[in-house]
């Protein structure tokens, strides 16, 4: 299973831009699909998350710019963030919670993309 996050790059403040992340494999289901974000010298923070047939959830600091989706036909969580701010910049990283094919039975577990780096600047 890997996970491959793209969308990132430059904006100014105030402006838009979407990520997106597609896992790939032999997946059985994906459950929770989410975003984090990371700065240099920070923890990882979580973002917002949706499980599947439920509400997502917003971490307060993008409530209200920020929107999670999930695409589970094609396997992809996207991230629409809008109104962005200079302390959005960061590296963000996709987490999926994965049931996969392993041999002869179904494993679940937690995956990470590779970091995309967000940078809002004028």
């Amino acid at each position: 299973v890997q996970l491959q996050a793209s969308g990132g790059g430059l904006v100014q403040p105030g402006g838009s831009l979407r990520l997106s992340c597609e896992a790939s494999g032999s997946i059985f289901k994906i459950d929770v699909m989410a975003w984090y974000r990371q700065t240099p010298g920070e923890q990882r923070e979580l973002v917002a998350a949706q499980e599947k047939g439920a509400s997502p959830m917003y971490a307060d600091s993008v409530k209200g710019r920020f929107t999670i989706s999930r695409d589970d036909a094609k396997k992809t969580v996207y991230l629409d963030m809008d109104s962005l701010k200079s302390e959005d910049s960061a590296v963000y990283y996709c987490k999926s919670r994965v049931s996969f094919v392993q041999g002869i039975g179904v494993t679940t577990r937690d995956f990470w993309g590779r970091g995309t780096q967000v940078t809002v600047s004028s």
